[in-house]
């Protein structure tokens, strides 16, 4: 497995974007990216999302890697990508999302959770495969798909947190993504920037083994 693939690293945690408000977009990037963690997922669950990219791809050009979340069609799949989008990421096995990502040349996340789900979206081209829900499967059942599904770069999300992120790299998964746990939402609320640079430099720490 490659250190790095199409810009996502092997290791380097993904921080995911779901806030109501992201009026604060760019300073939250910038404490993020001074903790250490460079790739960034805004979701589509706030409308401003598209514009919080384009924002966030101003400011930090190349230092950051930023990508949409929570794409559940070809048609926000091509509004992303025309607002900057580096990456495209889906909760669930969407094809046609895959497909305008291969179409532009966009790595796509795509989610899935069962072996059947997992082999489906790699088979149609996902770069990585977002194992979502994460919580209810757990680090060992990283291990078992990749036994037969060796070649698949899995990505477990939903359910992530410092006290298992290690676990389920050591299990095989390419990398981690982490939402609430991360992006807290009280936290970003009272701008307690320095906060969320601590609290992304420990996920760093844990996922790289530092």
């Amino acid at each position: 497995m490659g250190d790095c693939v199409r810009g996502v690293e092997a290791r380097r945690p993904v921080a995911i974007v779901r806030l109501d408000d992201l009026s604060e977009a760019v300073s939250l990037s910038r404490a993020l990216l001074e903790g250490g963690i460079r790739t960034l997922e805004f979701t589509l669950t706030n409308r401003r999302a598209l514009t919080a990219v384009e924002e966030v791809r101003g400011a930090l050009g190349d230092r950051a890697m930023v990508g949409v979340g929570t794409v559940l069609d070809a048609e926000s799949a091509r509004a992303s990508i025309l607002s900057g989008a580096e990456f495209l990421v889906t909760p669930t096995l969407q094809r046609d999302v895959i497909e305008c990502g291969r179409r532009y040349d966009v790595p796509v996340m795509c989610g899935a959770l069962t072996p059947t789900e997992i082999l489906a979206a790699w088979q149609a081209g996902a770069d990585f495969v977002k194992v979502f829900p994460a919580r209810a499967v757990g680090p060992s059942y990283i291990r078992d798909v990749l036994g037969p599904l060796p070649y698949v770069r899995m990505i477990p999300t939903g359910g992530v947190g410092l006290d298992n992120c290690r676990a389920f790299l050591d299990a095989g998964a390419y990398t981690v993504a982490a939402g609430g746990s991360l992006v807290d939402r009280g936290v970003v609320a009272n701008r307690d920037w320095s906060a969320i640079t601590d609290l992304a430099s420990r996920y760093v720490t844990a996922c790289l083994g530092e």
